[in-house]
């Protein structure tokens, strides 16, 4: 699966928590996480957990988990004057490019500090 998600914001660590808290595991901290209109990015200290709501309605979803100890690379892309969006891009062993689009204002400095914590 190659993921991409476009028009990412920062958003409280408990917006939307009834969508993922199934799938954090007791000894798991969530730390950091974004939205767009429909798809969120979830980071914690053990994964980056991808939520693609798909359908008219939204009913189905598809979790995509990450674990951060897979992850061998990634680069970012500051917005500019005429580009809004800071991109990143993530690899990991075994699966596809993953792409993030974050609106401008969005500060992505904590999500790179955990992928270089992780890989380095």
């Amino acid at each position: 699966m190659e993921s991409k998600i476009v028009a990412l914001t920062a958003v409280s660590l408990n917006d939307g928590r009834d969508l993922f808290d199934f799938i954090i595991n007791d000894d798991e901290q969530v730390l950091l996480s974004f939205k767009s209109v429909r798809d969120r990015l979830v980071v914690t200290n053990k994964k980056l957990l991808i939520i693609d709501i798909q359908g008219i309605i939204g009913r189905k979803k598809e979790y995509m988990i990450v674990p951060l100890s897979k992850i061998t690379a990634f680069s970012c892309e500051s917005s500019g004057t005429f580009d809004l969006d800071a991109e990143l891009k993530v690899w990991a062993s075994g699966i596809n490019q993953m792409q993030f689009e974050f609106l401008k204002g969005t500060d992505i400095r904590p999500l790179l500090q955990v992928l270089n914590q992780a890989i380095c």
